[in-house]
């Protein structure tokens, strides 16, 4: 198989730069949007097992991702595996085109939430905002839309320079994270970790929650993978990859449960799970408004940084695929003087902007749901088909005590799966049926043409 031009996309991505990205898009501004949706998800701390359990299935599917990623290298990610692995089957070329089909879809709604979550503290540091819109329709969604112009600008540029911007707007995710967590231990109060009563009691309820509550934590933690998005672009990508993946994995999921635990233990869960803002009124009940509204701009940059480093990862997805013929060729074209996918930049620009108008628990749900059925489990098919039918795919990294890594993951996708909510479930299917509608009709396209 043919791999995209290496003068076209130029080589740059070292361990730091690549772990830069990975951190950048998992910390972001996903857990400062989604704590209260967390913890209200089990009405209690005690949906700390939820980060937990999700750090144990991240883990364990960033094995996969690792191994995949440091055998197949190539910009596209799930799409380049899926492709060599699945391609040489007549049946299996359906796979790389409903992966980008879904993706489309829910990566777009996974870049909105994070500009819908950065409204709320927008909002908070400037409470006038509401009123200078009222009366417009979308109202302030359309500041939202706005950043998502300036973020596709600002990756309008050769692969070398975007790095190194990671790497500056990673510092300023860090020391976001790292200024709750001092405070946090600094101010904690045990006695506010309470626990409701029957908060432990396994029934189909807790099931429930906890299957929500994972929801949301894998959502928090997404962008462990990111570095394999750009696989063309890494240097030494066999040893870079998995230790960009794991060691991402490994940092966050401490970062994400210490500063959960830093929350709670200043704000009291009851609150906290009603709070809009929830750093914001962390910050504020420990030092004041003033205070606050500052740490609010940080977070802020923060939510930047998070889009910034996941939509030059997916923008790559599009594209990739376009150049193998698995998509609409329009997406394969490069700028000629920046050598960036610009039509792929702009088409996920567009469909972020258009879901930022929609409510932030939909959106995030859905961009969970639509991924699982099928680029997780699909990339767990994937590596045992590697592992047992295609000895012609050389394997630098091996997962650790294969193949219990991968089985845990399945297990735990398919129980975030099914104990979603309806209308994920239900936009899921939407979005993977018309994926195979319109394949369908494309290739009944493509066989007319051919035939005239």
């Amino acid at each position: 198989m043919s791999q995209p031009d290496s003068e076209e996309l130029d080589r740059g991505l070292g361990l730091v730069q690549a772990t830069g990205l990975n951190i950048a898009n998992m910390v972001g501004i996903g857990p400062f949007i989604t704590i209260p949706l967390f913890i209200a998800a089990m009405s209690g701390p005690q949906a700390m097992i939820a980060w937990v359990l999700a750090a144990v299935l991240v883990l364990c599917d960033g094995l996969i991702w690792s191994e995949l990623g440091a055998a197949i290298p190539g910009s596209g990610g799930t799409y380049h595996f899926l492709k060599r692995i699945f391609g040489v089957y007549s049946w299996g070329r359906i796979l790389p085109f409903l992966f980008i089909w879904q993706f489309m879809v829910s990566g777009a709604m996974e870049m909105a939430s994070g500009y819908i979550g950065a409204l709320s503290y927008l909002e908070y540091a400037v409470p006038s905002l509401p009123q200078v819109f009222e009366g417009l329709p979308g109202g302030t969604r359309w500041l939202a839309v706005a950043a998502v112009l300036v973020v596709t600008s600002l990756l309008c540029r050769r692969i070398e320079s975007i790095g190194w911007i990671a790497v500056i707007m990673t510092s300023g995710t860090l020391l976001t994270v790292a200024i709750v967590i001092v405070s946090g231990w600094m101010h904690m109060d045990w006695g506010k970790i309470t626990f409701p009563e029957g908060a432990f009691k396994l029934d189909g309820k807790f099931a429930t929650g906890l299957g929500a509550a994972m929801l949301i934590a894998i959502y928090d933690y997404l962008g462990y993978y990111n570095v394999c998005h750009l696989g063309d672009e890494v240097r030494d990508p066999a040893r870079t990859i998995p230790r960009a993946v794991i060691g991402s994995v490994v940092v966050i999921a401490l970062i994400y449960m210490t500063m959960n635990l830093c929350i709670m233990g200043v704000v009291p869960w009851q609150q906290a799970m009603e709070s809009k803002n929830i750093a914001a009124d962390f910050m504020e009940t420990l030092y004041g408004r003033s205070w606050a509204v500052a740490f609010t701009w940080l977070i802020l940059w923060t939510a930047m940084a998070c889009m910034f480093a996941i939509t030059l990862g997916y923008s790559r997805i599009p594209y990739a695929a376009a150049k193998q013929g698995d998509f609409y060729g329009v997406f394969g074209r490069l700028h000629p003087g920046g050598k960036y996918p610009w039509v792929s930049l702009l088409a996920l620009g567009v469909l972020t902007s258009a879901f930022c108008f929609l409510d932030l628990k939909i959106v995030i749900d859905a961009a969970v749901c639509v991924r699982i059925v099928v680029q997780f489990l699909g990339q767990i098919i994937a590596l045992h088909v590697v592992r047992t039918t295609r000895p012609d795919i050389e394997l630098p990294f091996r997962m650790w005590l294969y193949p219990i890594p991968s089985l845990i993951a399945a297990v735990g996708w398919i129980f975030v799966l099914v104990t979603a909510d309806p209308t994920a479930l239900l936009m899921s299917l939407g979005v993977v049926l018309s994926g195979v509608v319109v394949y369908w009709m494309r290739g009944m396209l493509i066989g007319a043409v051919q035939k005239h």
